[in-house]
């Protein structure tokens, strides 16, 4: 079956919508600090606490939504997000305000391993890179553009005004998707090809069928240090902008400079698909991410001003992880066909976790600097890179084994 493009647009706008929930609020960050009167740590451990339960509760999410289908799964998604984020506006401490993060973190999780999950429903071969490209470009332009309303509704209408959009958001998703997904078992989706379906294999036994497979394993573990380096920049920036003058309104323009070359990196991905190699792509990527961060470390320890230091590399790295995310996402739910949801629900889990230490490792920093920021995320993508060679040996082994 052919997906109908609204169906499709509606896939990306669940997918999206977590991004977008994550980063409206990241220019009001810096000031929570005087808002609360806490320290700069405390503050961070309420992203921590939304990238954690974003990725922890997929775990629950994608074997839910091989069991019973994916609509139901989205719809109380939808609910705990927009609950989560009505909490959030409310809140009147930190205390209340991290646990309302983690609520909303919950719920948004649905969108993205249901999402992969009918990826890998709909498509094969090429075509699920391809989309999954196209996955890159939407959950790419989201953060920049996320930031940049959050830093207009900060100015405007103060802080909790980006988590009321955040729960309307919610709830029109939760009507389009109510009425643009039809229910049933697969809700959406091809019947799974291949004698066992998650049901029959139960739920922890689904993910020690994908633990014992090393190509899943490297494939996962790649995914999250590429994410660790991108949440400690998305965590980050708006730290270290701020001690250079740089307001809230101002933070989503250095988030677009990254973020507009991973949405070219993914453009050109799914262009080239056809004709290089996921395997191929995947290295040009990482080098192009590791030139951007040593470039970074670079300008900023020779006292390069902040708006060089920080947009010229980010161009890089963006195009890299632009380059490496397609073909690692649609590595991670193309093993088991069967297991498209729980394999989702791992892969984010780990993405979800490693940037939810990604972020944390900012906070752990200070005060943090753009050498620091730039010193993190270089480590980061060394641990990707050596992911990414394990990976590799494990291909090369099932090649020869197969």
């Amino acid at each position: 079956m052919t997906p109908h493009r609204g169906r499709l647009a509606l896939l990306l706008a669940q997918m999206a919508y977590g991004m977008l929930a994550m980063a409206l609020c990241l220019p009001s960050m810096p000031s929570w600090v005087t808002t609360f009167g806490v320290s700069t740590a405390q503050v961070q451990l309420t992203f921590a606490a939304y990238v954690a339960a974003f990725g922890v509760m997929q775990l629950l999410y994608g074997p839910l939504s091989d069991r019973h289908g994916r609509r139901p799964v989205l719809l109380g998604g939808l609910v705990l997000a927009a609950v989560g984020s009505v909490l959030a506006a409310l809140a009147t401490g930190i205390e209340a305000l991290t646990l309302a993060r983690g609520l909303q973190g919950a719920g948004t999780a649905a969108g993205v391993v249901v999402g992969r999950a009918l990826v890998q429903d709909l498509y094969q071969g090429n075509d699920r890179t391809r989309i999954m490209a196209w996955v890159g470009m939407a959950m790419g332009v989201t953060p920049p553009l996320a930031t940049l309303l959050g830093g207009q509704l900060h100015d405007r209408l103060g802080w909790a005004s980006n988590f009321w959009l955040s729960a309307a958001l919610a709830l029109g998703l939760l009507v389009a998707v109510w009425w643009g997904l039809p229910g049933g078992k697969q809700a959406a989706a091809q019947p799974v090809h291949g004698a066992t379906h998650a049901a029959a294999t139960g739920l922890w036994r689904g993910y020690w069928q994908l633990a014992r497979l090393p190509v899943y394993v490297w494939h996962v573990a790649m995914l999250g240090f590429i994410y660790a380096t991108l949440y400690a920049f998305l965590s980050g920036a708006p730290v270290v902008l701020a001690q250079h003058g740089v307001g809230a309104s101002q933070v989503g323009w250095f988030v677009l400079c990254m973020t507009a070359s991973y949405i070219a990196g993914s453009f050109l991905t799914g262009r080239w698909i056809h004709r290089v190699s996921g395997r191929e792509l995947m290295v040009r990527g990482q080098w192009l991410t590791l030139a951007g961060a040593v470039l970074m470390l670079g300008l900023a320890l020779f006292e390069v001003p902040v708006h060089w230091s920080m947009t010229v590399p980010l161009l890089l790295v963006g195009l890299g992880h632009g380059l490496l995310v397609p073909p690692t996402l649609a590595g991670t739910v193309g093993q088991i066909p069967a297991l498209a949801g729980s394999a989702a629900a791992v892969a984010g889990l780990m993405q979800q976790v490693m940037g939810a230490a990604g972020s944390y490792s900012v906070g752990a920093i200070d005060p943090v600097s753009v050498a620091l920021l730039a010193a993190l995320m270089l480590g980061f993508s060394l641990l990707a890179l050596a992911s990414q060679w394990g990976l590799h040996r494990a291909q090369s082994r099932a090649r020869a084994g197969g």
